[in-house]
């Protein structure tokens, strides 16, 4: 990705926490150095972070996906997930891993692999919790990147999972 210029007002994502809004950027002197901080609001989990301008890129702020990203993330819902066999702690990690990493289809695939369907087994409390970060995460940028709210953003998600 090229220097990307970020403008206040706008929607970012922050991989550890997902879509935020650039409140702005605030001056600071800390020990004597300048530092120019970028504010970003993240209004679900009522918390606001002050980044570092010149650590944005290297913590993985980002614009926005596409639409032709988002649509090619939805397309991974649809396609039927293989069963790992491998331990729960590991695959825990694994998920946790792409969560956290903002990328969509990552996350798509986390949902996709997780998602049960109602005449399938019950998800345990961990599997439960993963799933729903991983859904809310994905649906609150979908929501972002076409305009809608996270209701339908879930349902449309929901219609991918079905297709499978």
């Amino acid at each position: 990705m090229s220097e990307y210029k970020f403008t206040p007002g706008e929607f970012v994502v922050y991989p550890a926490h997902g879509v935020g809004k650039l409140i702005g950027s605030e001056n600071h002197e800390i020990g004597g150095h300048k530092l120019e901080l970028l504010v970003i609001n993240f209004d679900k989990e009522r918390m606001t972070l002050r980044l570092p301008l010149k650590k944005a890129k290297a913590a993985g702020l980002r614009p926005l996906s596409s639409l032709e990203d988002m649509q090619n993330a939805l397309q991974t819902l649809s396609v039927k997930a293989k069963h790992k066999r491998t331990m729960w702690s590991r695959r825990a990690q694994e998920y946790e891993t792409k969560i956290n990493s903002g990328n969509p289809k990552s996350i798509a695939e986390v949902i996709r692999e997780l998602h049960r369907s109602n005449n399938e087994s019950d998800q345990s409390y961990s599997e439960r919790q993963i799933y729903q970060a991983a859904l809310e995460r994905l649906a609150r940028e979908l929501a972002a990147v076409e305009s809608i709210d996270e209701t339908t953003a879930m349902r449309k998600m929901e219609n991918f999972l079905q297709a499978a």
